[in-house]
């Protein structure tokens, strides 16, 4: 069945994202300044990409021979994998790395180094939750078998310790990216005609997914089986952990910035729509947390303020400090709410708090 859009409510105070998107416009011209990377974009690049690849050439070349200082350099890893998927190819997802189109693809292609796939990502990401924040059977990021994200969705008795379980099931979320979420989305978005609008075959990029798969499994997991001189057990769980830590750390981020007690769930109505102006539905849907910690910004790539983000995805990650003030006084003048929260505890704590009550069906 194909894919049919939510259509928003473009009526509801088409003024707020008007004067807001004029006066962020106008602190880049009145900086001189432009919205994509800059010198501390490109080092936090560089800095992601040997965290990740610098610990497994250590490894390869026997510099380090112990389980615990093995096993060490594939925790390094994981935050280097998270790193990258934060703060690196995200942005280039979104088309906000560089000005250049063929930069940004180079960069998102780093996407397939973490074992997921950059077209899959773009349409879950880009396409479906930046579009359809929490909006019930549109936005995959709540739509989770597993899990109750929304109390739109229906209650059941196996989702009551999901608060307890969840933390095992974001650690094995690159895992399954790799061996086997990305085959079943792409036969999903093929029958949801999603593929086409991208511009993308769907053979051509089931061969270039496997064939991608093949070599990232062959890099960081074969070649660490033949050259660590370790029982394989220990190389599996290494690789195993790197992955743990690089999904807990990837879902910790990103959940409590939509999943949690202050944001609003929707279900678009009969003719497939909601009663807000787009740019107001993202500020009822998302949240921001710990603005305060300079460092926890640089390295989680700018998505603790997921607002701006949203808002602005086109707008690279490194300028959201400097704006969120625009938005969020923009937000106040036009009686929209800005949610955040003062610490990263606070909105992990809130994200947990609610996957509680939905568990129990509380709500």
């Amino acid at each position: 069945m194909a894919f049919q859009a939510v259509k928003f409510n473009m009526k509801d105070r088409p003024e707020f994202i008007k004067t807001l998107r004029s006066r962020v416009n106008k602190y880049f011209k009145d900086n001189n300044i432009h919205r994509y990377s800059n010198a501390n974009m490109v080092f936090k690049t560089i800095f992601m990409i040997l965290l990740y690849t610098v610990p497994l050439i250590i490894m390869l070349t026997g510099l380090v021979t112990s389980f615990w200082g093995v096993f060490g350099l594939w925790i390094i890893m994981g935050f280097g994998m998270a790193g990258i998927g934060l703060s690196v190819m995200h942005d280039a997802n979104h088309g906000s790395y560089s000005k250049n189109k063929r930069v940004n693809n180079v960069i998102a292609y780093i996407s397939n180094f973490l074992g997921a796939y950059h077209i899959n990502w773009r349409i879950q990401h880009n396409v479906l939750h930046h579009s359809f924040t929490n909006i019930e059977g549109h936005d995959e990021d709540i739509d989770i078998p597993v899990m109750r994200f929304s109390p739109t969705k229906e209650k059941n008795k196996w989702f009551r310790y999901q608060a307890y379980y969840a933390t095992l099931f974001y650690g094995i979320m690159t895992l399954y990216w790799t061996f086997g979420k990305d085959f079943f989305q792409l036969v999903r978005y093929k029958k949801k005609e999603l593929l086409k609008p991208q511009g993308v075959n769907f053979t051509r990029a089931l061969i270039e997914m496997t064939f991608n798969k093949l070599w990232y499994l062959a890099i960081f997991l074969v070649l660490p089986l033949i050259f660590v001189n370790l029982p394989w057990w220990q190389t599996v769980l290494g690789f195993v952990a790197m992955n743990f830590l690089c999904g807990v750390f990837l879902a910790y981020i990103f959940q409590p910035a939509h999943v949690l007690e202050d944001t609003d769930f929707f279900v678009p109505d009969e003719d497939i729509s909601v009663e807000n102006h787009w740019a107001i539905h993202q500020l009822k849907t998302t949240a921001n947390f710990s603005k305060g910690s300079k460092w926890f910004t640089w390295f989680i790539g700018g998505l603790n303020y997921q607002i701006e983000h949203h808002l602005f995805p086109n707008i690279c990650h490194v300028h959201y400090p400097k704006i969120a003030h625009l938005v969020r006084q923009t937000a106040k003048e036009f009686n929209v709410p800005y949610y955040e929260h003062k610490t990263f505890y606070r909105a992990l704590k809130s994200h947990f708090s609610l996957l509680d009550d939905l568990g129990k069906g509380v709500i």
